[in-house]
């Protein structure tokens, strides 16, 4: 769910790693979006593109629960260049070491509401340059779609339709 282009989560945590890596990304010249859809029907909580055109995703998880019954996670790897775990300090980051969540394809970050630190860099797993094109052109959409939803609300109730 988004309200004003930021997540709103049942979970204010959630809302606090997401404000942390977004202004950790913004930093170093990476800006996302959250709760991107993506073609096979999941949807990313923060999805970006870098300096260089590459694809970030991001999927933030605040409970251990949730961190352990999470087996759709793979279907994000076939949109991205980079795939990292968000964590709120304190939650046990052990689970994403073992071989079920291939720490050798995915980097970790911990982050609160005001920043964050990237523990475990991703590595890079270049896409497709045919596939990387349609999902930053989706994505450019999806930004401007909301920008213009925020500063007109005819465009959200336009965009909504669609």
């Amino acid at each position: 769910m988004l309200e004003d282009g930021l997540v709103t989560s049942d979970s204010p945590t959630a809302q606090a790693v997401a404000r942390g890596v977004s202004r950790l990304f913004a930093r170093n010249d990476i800006w996302c979006l959250p709760e991107m859809p993506l073609r096979n029907g999941r949807r990313a909580d923060l999805m970006g593109v870098d300096a260089k055109g590459q694809i970030v995703i991001v999927e933030i998880k605040v409970a251990r629960g949730d961190l352990l019954g999470d087996a759709k996670w793979p279907d994000y790897l076939d949109y991205c260049d980079r795939f990292y775990w968000a964590l709120p300090p304190g939650l046990d980051r052990s689970p994403l070491e073992s071989a079920l969540y291939h720490p050798d394809c995915c980097g970790v970050i911990v982050a609160d509401g005001y920043d964050a630190e990237i523990l475990r860099p991703a590595p890079l797993q270049p896409l497709n340059a045919a596939r990387r094109k349609v999902e930053v052109e989706r994505l450019a959409r999806a930004a401007l779609r909301r920008y213009a939803g925020l500063i007109d609300p005819l465009c959200a109730e336009l965009a909504g339709a669609q």
